[in-house]
């Protein structure tokens, strides 16, 4: 029996932190064992939101796949390509364009908060607005069967299946339709706030970056926002109101309950459990890293692997573009 085929990607718009490790990429390293995985570099949507200044989204492919490679994600087991490189991709986003209606795309809740928040970019554009478009032709090229997601991002995966269906109402096929409708596959996403408790976000550098130095980590952590109930050494802590714990809980999950009660019960302050924390987070990110710095020296190896996998991305995407082009009589 052959294996389900999922599809996931990552906008190469800076260095990867640790919310993407936590936040999809392990996740994406467990999957490779279960299903045929297509893992893009989507730096198409990266343009999106980078249009004025692009001149980076190049270096943070090459960057954004070492990390990838590093922390696990195999060209064995995966297809791993840039998404500009399969041209078809722009190809079905005009043509599931031609049938998306106008509100689908103003009433997406995602549209509308980047909208309000990212304010240091111009995002009413014609081509903002049509991403959730171009995120279906992503998926509906590989005719993926399902999509991991967490639960804020299903009316984004909602959105595709309405496209979907109609496509598939104004072009049927007798048998079996051209595209399936993909389900969402829940993916249990940690909550990982920034640094100062804000949202993750490189526009706030509130993160630790994968490939961070020692030093910086230590500097970063020991600046993070702790509890703010807890004034004097002596006060009992309140760990689950602190984000310093709330990294504990993501990362290191074995050391959840005595972390908690030496914190609740005043046995550490906050200055000495954020040194704990930053030995536990380098240790962590000490292999990744090391992987890291033997891949950079061999940049014909990372070539090769975006190489391979835009082969095996272009067979499967033409095959699609064929058939819906023949619905289309063009």
């Amino acid at each position: 029996m052959s294996k389900k085929r999922i599809l996931s990607g990552m906008r190469p718009t800076g260095k990867l932190h640790l919310g993407h490790l936590a936040g999809a990429l392990n996740n994406w390293i467990k999957l490779q064992d279960e299903y045929d995985c297509f893992f893009m570099v989507a730096d198409w949507h990266a343009l999106m939101s980078e249009y004025e200044n692009p001149e980076n989204i190049k270096a943070n492919i090459l960057d954004n796949l070492v990390d990838w490679l590093s922390c696990g994600i195999s060209p064995d087991r995966s297809v791993i390509f840039i998404q500009s490189e399969v041209p078809e991709h722009l190809e079905l986003f005009f043509i599931l364009s031609l049938v998306t209606p106008l509100g689908l795309l103003e009433r997406c809740p995602t549209y509308k908060e980047q909208l309000r928040e990212i304010t240091n970019r111009n995002l009413s554009t014609y081509g903002f607005l049509g991403y959730p478009v171009l995120q279906a032709a992503d998926i509906l090229l590989y005719k993926a069967a399902a999509v991991p997601v967490g639960e804020d991002q299903l009316p984004h995966l909602e959105l595709t299946r309405q496209i979907v269906r109609k496509f598939n109402h104004l072009y049927p096929l007798k048998k079996e339709n051209v595209f399936p409708e993909p389900k969402a596959m829940l993916t249990e996403t940690p909550r990982l706030m920034g640094l100062d408790g804000r949202k993750m976000s490189k526009s706030y550098n509130n993160y630790i970056a994968l490939s961070e130095e020692p030093e910086v980590i230590r500097k970063k952590i020991q600046n993070m926002f702790t509890d703010p109930e807890r004034i004097r050494l002596s006060d009992p802590g309140h760990p689950h109101k602190c984000n310093v714990f709330s990294y504990y809980s993501v990362f290191f999950p074995e050391m959840k309950p005595e972390t908690e009660k030496r914190c609740s019960k005043s046995a550490i302050g906050c200055t000495d459990c954020k040194k704990e924390l930053a030995a536990k987070i380098i240790g962590l990110l000490a292999p990744i890293q090391e992987k890291r710095n033997a891949l950079l020296k061999d940049k014909k190896r990372l070539l090769d692997i975006l190489s391979a996998g835009k082969t095996k991305a272009s067979s499967v995407a033409s095959k699609t573009i064929s058939e819906v082009k023949e619905l289309l009589k063009i």
